[in-house]
């Protein structure tokens, strides 16, 4: 029989996985989980961010600009935190090894246990502008709504994308915690969510261009303002290529800590 014909198709995969995820790798997510992701977290997130400015006074940091800043910034717990856990959850049910031993694609295999994460992620950033909006007074272009959404579902898929690679990375040490509290504080300092990346020294501005979240919120920014699509193409083309990047690089790390943890026996340690 051909190698082919053992071979799930690639949809069967992703929605296989999109289907049963909330059930197995993704079980930790229960309700109160999501409902306090979405609807407390950008809300006490965005309070603690907007006396912080207050009490710094910077001109470059307004109240309204943090605060739309940390809206976004909380796509990171679905997308980070939860992504890379999946990893941690298959190690610790023992299925680890069963799975990256199964001819199913990869690529079909990680995305489709992304898709609740990206619906979460974009359930987040939208709460969160919301409170930015009729809590904090961050106006609202009329007629965004539309360029807005684009911006939010391009971010939150970009950002479980990223998420997906540290997963990968995941694979191989023995938790994911470490590294999702390392991005977390990384997207805060380096994304422009606080204040502006020009008041950071060049080499750390070179580091936030390079996180999909950096173009995901400039792109949401500029969205909530009401900016014309010439100026929003060029950063939905970025937080886009970013995405790509985020899944190709990694599809590629899976396959080599897969390799490096069936090697050293981290495959198997939880």
């Amino acid at each position: 029989m051909a190698t082919s014909e053992l071979r799930p198709s690639f949809w069967r995969t992703l929605w296989i996985n999109a289907v049963f995820a909330p059930r197995t790798s993704l079980g930790f997510m229960r309700l109160d989980f999501v409902l306090g992701t979405v609807f407390i977290i950008p809300l006490t997130q965005m309070v603690f961010f907007a006396f912080v400015a207050e009490l710094a006074a910077n001109p470059a940091s307004s109240i309204g600009y943090v605060v739309v800043g940390n809206a976004v910034a909380t796509v990171t717990y679905s997308s980070i935190f939860s992504v890379c856990q999946t990893t941690d959850h298959e190690k610790e049910a023992g299925t680890m090894e069963h799975l990256l031993v199964s001819p199913a694609n990869r690529l079909a295999l990680y995305f489709g246990r992304g898709l609740l994460p990206i619906l979460i992620s974009f359930a987040t950033v939208g709460v969160g502008l919301t409170y930015a909006v009729f809590l904090f007074g961050v106006p609202f272009a009329s007629g965004a709504v539309v360029n807005l959404a684009l911006s939010i579902a391009l971010t939150a898929f970009a950002m479980v994308g990223f998420g997906l690679l540290l997963g990968g990375v995941a694979l191989y040490l023995r938790t994911s915690i470490i590294l999702g509290n390392i991005f977390l504080f990384l997207g805060l300092l380096l994304s422009g969510v606080n204040f502006p990346l020009s008041q950071l020294p060049l080499p750390l501005q070179w580091i936030g261009d390079a996180l999909p979240l950096t173009w995901g919120l400039a792109a949401i920014r500029d969205g909530i303002a009401g900016a014309p699509l010439s100026k929003l193409l060029p950063l939905w083309g970025l937080v886009a290529l970013s995405a790509a990047v985020s899944y190709g690089l990694a599809i590629g790390l899976w396959h080599t800590f897969e390799r490096r943890a069936f090697a050293t026996g981290s495959i198997a340690r939880f």
